[in-house]
């Protein structure tokens, strides 16, 4: 059962533990979140999944009722330390990481356990588009549930053509497909934040494409300029000036002058570097 606000404030008491915002430490405390987080990522006993930033672990505790493998990473060494105690140290299918979940995109799940698994979480914001740009890199997990600021949310599965298409939107689409998800009210946390916040699902693509390292750095570069040409962004990037490429986009109908928030994501995949 998930946490009330009351019984939050009391445990984080007991702990001496003061929420942080600069960890984004705002704490699930509805339950009927916690469900429908496993209810939109499917989970089911055996499953393998990646938890970030369990914070006071209510969502752990649903996962693991659930019959769920848990790898969960947690910055913050009061709460690892409380985790260790409440829940890791009984439970053998938790495996509980100290450190930064930019450093650890999937929690210090091992290599031989990643042909097949999800991610639930409830992401510290201030992470989410470093975190999701590693986890982009691969392994890709089968489906993602993510409790998201929601302008973040609206980011990552933008448009062509919109202000807030970018290159994380690129990234992203790339991978996964957007299933419908879920809206969340601030008091469903504890403390309030002072933003709306979205559950976003994604489900990964039958071919999902990631990109090289090199072509994801030179789409972010496109991206800072997003207003200007791609022919003259392209011009000095690339060894042939992205001719190559300029003429895929003229056989699609846009070309050297076309912007790149413009450019549909099926063609951004034809860019090599």
């Amino acid at each position: 059962m998930a946490l009330t606000p009351t019984s939050t404030r009391e445990l984080l008491a007991r702990l001496g533990h003061e929420p942080k915002r600069f960890l984004g430490q705002n704490f699930l405390v509805d339950g009927n979140i916690v469900r429908k987080s496993l209810e939109l990522a499917q989970v089911q006993a055996g499953d393998t999944v990646v938890e970030i930033g369990p914070g006071l672990g209510t969502l752990t505790a649903a996962l693991l009722a659930a019959g769920a493998e848990v790898w969960a990473v947690e910055k913050d060494r009061n709460l690892h330390a409380h985790l260790t105690e409440s829940l890791a140290k009984d439970q053998p299918r938790l495996h509980l990481l100290e450190g930064d979940a930019v450093d650890e995109p999937l929690a210090g799940l091992p290599p031989d356990r990643s042909a097949s698994f999800k991610i639930v979480a409830n992401l510290p914001y201030a992470i989410a588009t470093p975190w999701l740009d590693g986890v982009l890199s691969g392994p890709l997990p089968e489906r993602m549930v993510l409790m998201l600021q929601q302008e973040a949310a609206q980011r990552y599965v933008a448009q062509p053509g919109s202000k807030t298409f970018g290159a994380i939107s690129i990234f992203l689409q790339s991978a996964y497909a957007v299933a419908p998800g879920h809206k969340v009210d601030s008091s469903c946390f504890f403390p309030q934040p002072d933003i709306e916040s979205y559950l976003l699902h994604l489900t990964r693509r039958p071919d999902p494409y990631v990109f090289a390292a090199a072509t994801k750095i030179l789409i972010r570069a496109c991206f800072q300029q997003r207003r200007k040409q791609i022919g003259g962004l392209l011009r000095h990037k690339l060894p042939d000036g992205g001719a190559a490429w300029i003429a895929v986009l003229t056989a699609a109908g846009l070309g050297a002058s076309a912007r790149p928030e413009q450019i549909p994501v099926a063609l951004w995949r034809q860019l090599q570097v």
